[in-house]
């Protein structure tokens, strides 16, 4: 008795796992950069509390109203260009068949088989086949702003948690060094994990996000110490 092989892509995971790569990294990024840019500015630790507070919140938010707007205009694009898809499919039919068939032929098979295959999808599912193939849009990796928007801004809230709960524990003198070391810890860690979940080389994922966390940091840091010199 033959079994039906299934498979489960990773592609099906892009949708929210960019989201959540994004607002995590930015959560553990921004919220990093701002405590240890205050505390550089020699701020005492309730300062540097509320600043890392309110950018958790403020950052959350941001992301959530972000990703929500620009996915919705993402999802806008393709619901119009399916509607004027199946607008031209009601007009323009055989036109539209020999230029499903010429997609077919640029990816490899014969004219003769193109246009029966053409054919045959046009007569399953023309609109379906259309959105697919020519203009690249499936439910698979379709837009999903509510999806986006609520993943980026619970993601972001986790991510800039860990380097304000840091800020909490430890010792007041050491605030830049340990929120800065254990932030690199914690990117190092995202990069790692995302890259395992999307199926991408972990070394070199694990690497980017951690130079950019680094340099955003450092120059947050200098940016503080300059500012709390003047002042």
């Amino acid at each position: 008795m033959s079994r039906m092989h299934q498979e489960r892509h990773r592609t099906e995971r892009i949708g929210w796992l960019r989201a959540a790569v994004l607002g995590a990294n930015d959560g553990i990024v921004s919220t990093a950069s701002l405590i240890v840019g205050v505390a550089a500015a020699n701020a005492g630790r309730t300062d540097i509390l509320l600043a890392g507070a309110a950018g958790l919140v403020a950052g959350a938010m941001s992301m959530a109203a972000g990703e929500y707007v620009s996915v919705s205009s993402q999802a806008d694009t393709e619901r119009a260009d399916v509607a004027r898809e199946q607008a031209e499919l009601s007009t323009q039919s055989e036109f539209e068949q020999r230029e499903l068939a010429d997609i077919y032929v640029a990816r490899g098979l014969t004219r003769d088989l193109a246009t029966q295959v053409a054919a045959q999808l046009m007569a399953h599912d023309a609109l379906g086949a259309h959105s697919r193939d020519e203009l690249g849009v499936s439910d698979l990796v379709s837009a999903r702003p509510v999806q986006a928007g609520l993943t980026s801004a619970a993601t972001f809230a986790v991510g800039a948690a860990l380097p304000l709960i840091t800020s909490l524990v430890a010792p007041a003198p050491y605030v830049v060094a340990v929120v800065s070391g254990t932030s690199l810890v914690f990117l190092t860690a995202l990069g790692a994990l995302s890259a395992s979940t999307g199926g991408a080389p972990v070394v070199r994922a694990s690497a980017r996000v951690a130079f950019w966390g680094a340099l955003a940091m450092g120059l947050t840091a200098v940016a503080g110490r300059l500012v709390g010199t003047v002042v």
